[in-house]
């Protein structure tokens, strides 16, 4: 039997709501981007909510090599968790894919969210060329094998090549030595790809033309990233995509709503946060420091958005 979608022009009007919300400038520059992307948060939810057998995979991880320690940033792994968590209690196939670098960060956030070590977590390393590296082209037919196979890829807050094949960081800096190529599971043609991000170099924003990254953001003409996907979700911070996708997709499916949103509490997510940055180790991407900010900003700030999003979704 087919789910049934709750499409109500009450609940379309709740999701465009928290595409706003998550669409929140934080000093990026990327108003135009997130104008390009509207619609994106819907038709990625619908494209799970209406699938019949979905089996999700989320990469995560951007990695700071300038950092003390050089770590994986914050934002990312916390929305992978959220996501992961929740779709896994609404009985939804995860796997978690991530490179060697912010393996442990990505591992811890997701262990602070509630998930189990057996879920499955695909690992590219740093070095993988293409996609018939030995390693890649198993992970390929891992996912192309499972039951139900890989229907949906999600990557959130990572970095990917831009136009010259060089991954570059939001202030310019060359990090393709310390990024694997995930991308070669990004843009598989039998998986739907759905891309997360808030500057413009992370992977999924080939989707936007390249003029509307430069002209907004301030390094935009360096950094745009080149891959594209089927749906784009911009956000002022990508955790915050993350969560809105997973309360856009309780909204259209009601028989998973209270699954999905189960652990989607202010006190997970702060609890993920302080377990991610002191046993991850992961950093602030912006300031490359080891503390319990995101994007500069303290957890209290970020609490407020959760709360803003799970008030539009009519969840508290």
């Amino acid at each position: 039997m087919s789910a049934v979608i709750e499409n109500s022009p009450e609940v379309l009007q709740r999701i465009k709501q928290i595409e706003n919300i998550c669409g929140r400038d934080i000093g990026n520059g990327i108003e135009a981007l997130v104008e390009a992307a509207k619609g994106g948060m819907l038709d990625a939810a619908r494209s799970i909510a209406e699938h019949p057998s979905p089996h999700v995979a989320i990469i995560t991880g951007f990695f700071v090599p300038r950092a003390t320690p050089p770590a994986a940033e914050t934002d990312g792994p916390i929305g992978c968790a959220h996501l992961a968590a929740g779709l896994l209690k609404a009985g939804v196939p995860v796997r978690l894919v991530t490179d060697p670098l912010c393996l442990n960060a990505v591992k811890v956030a997701a262990r602070a969210a509630g998930i189990s070590a057996e879920v499955p977590v695909d690992v590219v390393p740093v070095d993988a060329t293409s996609v018939e590296d030995p390693l890649v082209a198993s992970i390929i037919n891992l996912w192309q094998s499972a039951e139900p196979p890989v229907s949906h890829v999600i990557a959130i807050e990572r970095a990917g090549p831009g136009y010259d094949d060089i991954v570059w960081n939001m202030i310019g800096n060359d990090i393709t030595a310390d990024t694997a190529p995930l991308h070669f599971l990004f843009t598989l043609s039998d998986v739907i790809s759905i891309g997360i991000g808030d500057a413009g170099n992370e992977l999924g924003m080939g989707m936007l033309p390249k003029e509307i990254i430069a002209k907004g953001v301030s390094t935009g003409e360096k950094i745009a990233c080149s891959i594209s996907c089927h749906h784009l979700i911009v956000c002022g911070v990508s955790n915050w995509g993350a969560v809105g996708l997973l309360t856009a997709l309780a909204l259209l499916r009601p028989d998973w709503q209270s699954k999905l949103t189960e652990g989607l509490t202010l006190e997970t997510d702060k609890h993920i946060l302080t377990k991610l940055v002191y046993e991850g180790p992961a950093v602030d991407g912006d300031t490359a420091v080891q503390a319990l900010t995101i994007e500069t900003f303290p957890w209290e700030y970020h609490g407020k958005v959760l709360t803003e999003i799970l008030e539009a979704a009519g969840l508290i």
